[in-house]
Formats: C-alpha cells, sequence, structure tokens
C-alpha cells in the first residue's frame, strides 16, 4: 500500500511539474517507507542520496509532495527525508584511482559533501599524468564562500553548486554566459577548488581557451598528440574559459571535440564559459555548439542594485574595512556595468581613505570617483546612446526620430530611450524631445516595458549589458 501511494504521487508530479524538474529531482528518488499512524497521519521517509539534493528537495518540493500525497491518502502525510547510508569503498591496491568522488559544496552559507559514484578518466598507456596538485591552476581564493550570491547569479550558482556535488552526473557539459567581469571565473574556479578540498586526488585543470589553443599550436608543431590527449582526455573536471576564442580555429576546435567527446565518455565533467549563449557563437563549427548545449545552459546577469551594495560591503570587509551602507549605495548605483568596476571603484575609494587618513563617507567617495563619474557624465549622452544602438541593431540613427513603428525599428528605439533614462541625467519629456519630439508618457512607457523584459528575457538582458558596457567604455 505505501508503495503504492508513493507511484501513485510520484506519478501525480510527474504531471504536474516541468518534465527537467520531475526527472532531475523526483524520477531518481527511492521509494518511501510510509509509517501509517492511523487517524493521525502518516510519515514518508525517504532517502536521499547527498545533503545538496536533500536541501535542494527540502526547499523546493517538499511542500508540494506532502500536499500531493496527503490528498492521494485522505489524510496528513509529512514528508521526512533523510541521508542514505554511504557505502565504504572497496580497499584498492595504490595508485589505483577510487571509485566514488566526493565534492564540497556550498548552499545558503554551510558546507555540504555529497557523493556520486564517477567512473574516473584513464590516461593512455604508459602516460602518467603529474600530480593534480600542480597543475590545476585554480585560484584557491575564488570559492563558494566568497562568491556574494544574488537573483544575477542565483541559477548559475546553484548549478555550479550541483556540479561540484555530484560532477558527471548531470548538468554535463555546464555552459555559462555572461559579460565581462560578472564572475563566470570565480564560480568555475569555484567549483574546482570545492572538488579538490573534497577529493585531493581528482584530476581537476583550469584554464582559459587561449591556453588551450597555444597547446594545440605547440603539440601540432611537435607533432606531439599523443601529449595533447593524455594531458585533456585524463581529467575528471574541465574548466575552461570564454571558448568564443576558438571562433575560426579549425584545428583548434576539432581537438577540442575530441577532448570534449573522450571526457563525456567517461564521465568526467565539463564547465565552460563564454561572452555569449552556444547558439550565438560565431565561427564554430556547428557540432561543437550543439553539444555546448546539450547540457545545461545558465546565463549570469549584471549584479541588481542590492547585490552591488552586498558585493562592496562584503569585499570592503575583506580589505580589513567597514563600508557605511550609505556609501556602498553610492558607489552601487553610480557602478552598475560590473563586479570588475565595482571592485576597481572600491580600492579607489578605500586608498583614498587611507591616503587621506579620513573616515569613508559620501563626501569622500565622490572626491575619490570624481574622475570615474566625470567621464561617465561627459561621455554618455542621449546622442551617443541612439548612435550606438542604431550602430547595435543595424538601423539608421535617422530612424529614432521617425515616425516608422516596424518592429525592427520600433523596439531598439525603446532600448534607445530606456538606456537614456538609466545612463543620463535627462528628464522624460527632455527625453522624448530628444527622440523626434515624443511624448514623456512613451518615454515612460519604453522604459518601463524594456526594464520589464530584461528580467524576463536573458537575450535581451545580454545585449542591454553589451551596450551599457559599450557606453561606459
Amino acid at each position: 500500500m505505501s508503495l503504492d501511494l508513493w507511484q501513485r504521487g510520484c506519478e501525480r508530479l510527474a504531471t504536474e511539474l516541468p518534465e527537467q524538474q520531475f526527472n532531475t529531482w523526483i524520477r531518481p528518488l527511492p521509494a518511501a517507507e510510509i509509517s501509517d499512524h492511523g487517524s493521525d497521519g502518516a510519515v514518508a521517509s525517504v532517502r536521499v542520496p547527498n545533503r545538496f539534493k536533500l536541501d535542494w528537495i527540502r526547499s523546493q518540493y517538499a511542500s508540494r509532495i506532502e500536499g500531493v500525497l496527503s490528498e492521494l491518502a485522505g489524510k496528513p502525510v509529512r514528508l521526512e527525508l533523510m541521508l542514505a547510508p554511504r557505502e565504504l569503498p572497496p580497499a584498492r591496491p595504490p595508485g589505483i584511482a577510487s571509485q566514488p568522488m566526493r565534492a564540497a559544496a556550498l548552499l545558503n552559507g554551510q558546507a555540504m559533501a555529497s557523493t556520486a559514484s564517477v567512473r574516473p578518466a584513464q590516461a593512455s598507456p604508459g602516460v602518467t599524468p603529474p600530480p593534480a596538485a600542480t597543475t590545476h591552476r585554480l585560484n584557491t581564493a575564488l570559492t563558494f564562500d566568497t562568491l556574494v550570491a544574488g537573483r544575477a547569479n542565483q541559477m548559475a550558482r546553484t548549478a555550479a553548486l550541483h556540479v561540484a556535488g555530484a560532477p558527471g552526473v548531470m548538468y554535463n557539459p555546464l555552459f555559462i554566459y555572461g559579460g565581462v567581469g560578472l564572475g563566470k571565473t570565480h564560480l568555475i574556479h569555484a567549483v574546482g577548488n570545492a572538488l579538490l578540498k573534497d577529493r585531493p586526488d581528482a584530476r581537476v585543470l583550469y584554464l582559459h581557451a587561449e591556453q588551450f589553443i597555444s597547446d594545440v599550436v605547440k603539440n601540432y608543431q611537435r607533432k606531439t598528440f599523443d601529449e595533447l590527449k593524455a594531458k585533456y582526455h585524463s581529467l575528471d573536471l574541465l574548466l575552461i574559459d570564454d571558448v568564443q576564442f576558438f571562433a575560426g580555429k579549425d584545428r583548434t576546435q576539432e581537438e577540442f571535440f575530441n577532448a570534449f567527446e573522450a571526457l563525456l565518455a567517461k564521465r568526467a565533467h565539463i564547465i565552460m564559459t563564454s561572452d555569449t549563449y552556444p547558439k550565438g557563437l560565431v565561427d564554430i563549427d556547428e557540432r561543437l555548439t550543439s553539444r555546448f548545449d546539450a547540457g545545461l545552459t545558465v546565463a549570469i546577469e549584471p549584479p541588481e542594485l542590492e547585490m552591488r551594495v552586498a558585493i562592496l560591503i562584503r569585499k570592503a570587509l575583506a580589505e580589513g574595512t567597514e563600508m557605511p551602507e550609505d556609501v556602498a549605495f553610492f558607489i552601487a548605483k553610480n557602478v552598475r556595468a560590473n563586479v570588475r568596476e565595482l571592485e576597481g571603484a572600491l580600492r579607489k575609494v578605500l586608498a583614498y581613505s587611507r591616503f587621506s587618513h579620513k573616515d569613508i563617507n559620501i563626501g569622500l567617495a565622490r572626491e575619490a570617483l570624481k574622475d570615474l563619474l566625470s567621464i561617465q557624465n561627459r561621455q554618455i549622452s542621449v546622442e551617443n546612446i541612439q548612435k550606438t544602438v542604431a550602430d547595435f541593431y543595424k538601423i539608421k540613427v535617422a530612424d529614432m526620430y521617425s515616425k516608422k513603428r516596424p518592429a525592427s525599428i520600433a523596439k531598439p528605439r525603446q532600448i534607445a530611450m530606456y538606456l537614456a533614462k538609466e545612463l543620463t541625467q535627462k528628464s522624460l519629456p527632455e527625453i522624448g524631445e530628444l527622440f523626434g519630439g515624443r511624448d514623456h508618457t512613451t518615454v515612460l512607457h519604453a522604459v518601463r516595458k524594456i526594464g520589464g523584459d530584461r528580467t524576463k528575457d536573458s537575450e535581451l538582458n545580454q545585449q542591454l549589458h553589451v551596450l551599457e558596457q559599450t557606453l561606459k567604455g
């Protein structure tokens, strides 16, 4: 009866949840052990393989599961999640890689360990990979602990945590895209550091795409492609930044395709970053981009105001300084492009405070950042925005002032109005006047529409981020 209740509950959930969510989180669960307490209800006990899954199911699905089971049982059913007992690995001769792979993951500031059976990559016969600890190229300061979480990176961070907790199992490959300075590199270093903390013998490698290109060129010249294969095909985790640099390099793409296939076949994990989503990559073979998109593709967006404030306060504390919240808000409102620019602004303010022996306040921050603020105010004009947006969307600047209304013109015009409101001090009527004498309500509608759409449309958000960086650069 208990098995039947759990089965019926899962069948119901399969119809109510998105297929990917159900297949990822509910379907793999073992059948619940249900203890019937008569009229007082029942308890459904489910053993979950690792801490990450337990916490995620508890926070995202527990109440829904309880509701479905209670409805089917006709009385209250409480869901009890517990960790499945860990199986100890069999003894093995020295030098043989262990079968289980464990990685530390961090969620909501707490450390969590999880296990996943992963078949280790095997090196080519006669070739011994160098010790992982000396070759991983990871920045050990870039961890989940030091990453400020927010809406802008929530999905990417959650996916990265899941990979750290169960490498080689799901979300393989993981493809993270977004503009410069948003934390893509930090995130993939965090996965590598989490895995090595939990399993120091794991073969992990971080590199920029240009380093892979350099390796291909070097081995092509020496005709030593077996060495290249031994280096890359034997990894447990490959972290590679900025794969858009592979564009137009056919031999590099061929070798990366081979490495990609070999690693996936061995259930090693691959995490890549790029400045655009896979289908947006130019001059890269379609068989590669289709594989990039075959796992999970997630975006990191520009940080929202509250997240920028949190980043400033956290990084100031790391420098041994307490940042007043009003100063953090002042900096965050004026530096919106990315985390890298925020860090640069923070360093200027901290240095100015130390050199002048003055306390940090808004006046000091304004003085320390006066060059940055004046450059922004001087360079970003409505005319500059109109030209930049027109160039980006391949329309004429004159279309910004015209009465034409096809979507190919109307949307870029709305985007330009939105950016004019965001990046200049002009009022709505002033902006309307500069767009062919339009009423301020037209500008307000454009600002609200584009502002709302960017929170739901990751492609639009990415385009806006590129435009903002271009205008501020």
